[in-house]
């Protein structure tokens, strides 16, 4: 029997109880073998799975199209353009009619087989179920990277000062819940980063009745893990982000901790260019090059990781970063002048100053670098 054959009879009548939403990419190896381990462990259960697949260069989405073609339960959406598992998920649990969701990864790590156990305690009354690593039965050694791992244990400690329920895995990427809280709380959802079950856990407007079921992550088979230390800083500015009430943007909160970091390049460019014998305006005008390369750089890989420029349109858009700062210093420098020169303090002048070239820099960057 191959991986995507079912072992059960497939039945149609009738709408599903449960939408298990996969996220994907890359899994075309992993995806055929979860849907026949679903549909052992989901007998009995009017269930189907959708698979949100971010256009997958090694053909994932035209697999699970293909096992969808013998089993009306699996569905899948191609996002093109778009990447991110917090999105993928949030469109998967949308596109649902099921009264419950549930969001597992397609690599094999979750445990299929505790679903039967989550969806009871939905059918008790709990609003949110999450599969816990951190709990008696649960372990999280096996299958985690040391890096992964930090991860999860940073998460847990910070999640206390937003999560509305006491959870202890909020990184748990593994986890089911009623589709109708998801409807409530997805314009408040971010579509982007790994943390989409604290997010909605931050976002509910009430405590959610909740339960954990322990677990035990599995060895990866195939392909490789997508998280890693950019998810920590990403999972940092998602915790600035709801305790400003969500009224600073995340990016923006990237971005200026990036120009934070260039502040430093900018100064260790300008003490290299002294120590070799320049001149200091050369030496300012090298540091101001090297830091705003490096900005565009970093920005490049973790406030824009999803809309990544590569090639030629990376070259293109470092010259427009270029452009975009220089007027965002003139803009910055005009500011804390006038300011200046109305009596204002000068520490104020400055920071007033700053922020209006951050905030410049941000939305031009936006609209002209990383444009969609």
């Amino acid at each position: 029997m191959t991986p995507g054959q079912m072992t059960h009879d497939i039945k149609t009548a009738g709408p599903p109880e449960l939408t298990v939403v996969v996220p994907s990419f890359n899994e075309r190896d992993n995806v055929p073998e979860l849907a026949r381990r679903l549909d052992h462990v989901l007998a009995g259960i009017a269930w189907e799975m959708i698979v949100v697949d971010d256009d997958s260069p090694d053909g994932t989405a035209a697999v699970v199209k293909e096992i969808a073609t013998r089993d009306p339960r699996v569905r899948c959406i191609r996002r093109v353009g778009r990447r991110g598992l917090a999105g993928a998920c949030i469109e998967g649990m949308l596109a649902s009619s099921a009264p419950v969701v549930a969001v597992m990864d397609g690599d094999l790590q979750h445990d299929e087989t505790i679903l039967p156990a989550m969806l009871e305690q939905i059918r008790a009354g709990r609003d949110l179920v999450v599969a816990s690593r951190n709990i008696a039965g649960g372990s999280k050694t096996e299958g985690l990277t040391p890096i992964r791992q930090g991860i999860s244990d940073l998460g847990r400690r910070l999640s206390s000062m937003i999560l509305k329920a006491p959870l202890t895995d909020p990184m748990s990427g593994f986890f089911m819940i009623r589709r109708d809280i998801v409807e409530e709380v997805a314009p408040r959802l971010s579509t982007t980063g790994f943390k989409i079950l604290a997010d909605i856990a931050a976002s509910v407007p009430r405590a959610p009745s909740f339960a954990e079921v322990p677990f035990v992550f599995r060895e990866r088979v195939h392909g490789e893990s997508k998280l890693d230390a950019k998810v920590a800083l990403d999972y940092v500015g998602f915790v600035l982000n709801k305790l400003s009430g969500g009224f600073i943007p995340l990016r923006f909160i990237f971005f200026a901790l990036v120009g934070t970091s260039g502040l430093i390049v900018h100064l260790a460019a300008l003490y290299a260019g002294l120590t070799f014998g320049m001149r200091f305006e050369w030496a300012q005008t090298l540091a101001t090059v090297v830091a705003m390369t490096s900005n565009f750089v970093i920005n490049n890989e973790i406030t824009y990781r999803d809309a990544r420029l590569k090639g030629a349109r990376f070259l293109t858009g470092l010259l427009l970063f270029y452009l975009v700062c220089s007027i965002g210093a003139f803009g910055n420098v005009g500011v804390a002048s006038w300011l200046y020169a109305g009596d204002v303090d000068w520490w104020l002048s400055g920071l007033a100053g700053a922020v209006m070239g951050a905030v410049f820099n941000y939305a031009a960057s936006a609209t002209l670098v990383w444009r969609r």
